[in-house]
């Protein structure tokens, strides 16, 4: 239960950055790297929105309990599997 609470958190954080990224964006300001590399789709708007939908993957990973195999997996290409 205590996973589908943090994970519906989660998803509305994301939701909050994409619906608000002129908001992030006036108050963080620009990133430069967006800029540079994103500059025709949008720079660092297009940034802001794109970490708010990783956010909201993210939740849902953590909702439907992916998020455990999918750490278990990078572990395991990294060589930190369990014994």
């Amino acid at each position: 239960m205590i996973r589908v609470l943090i994970g519906i958190g989660i998803v509305l954080g994301g939701f909050m950055i994409v619906w608000k990224s002129e908001w992030i964006l006036r108050n963080f300001g620009r990133v430069d790297w967006a800029e540079e590399h994103l500059a025709i789709q949008g720079g660092s708007r297009l940034f802001y929105k794109l970490i708010g939908l990783a956010f909201i993957l993210l939740g849902f990973f953590v909702i439907s309990g992916i998020w455990y195999d999918l750490l278990n997996a990078f572990a395991s290409l990294i060589g930190l599997q369990r014994q």
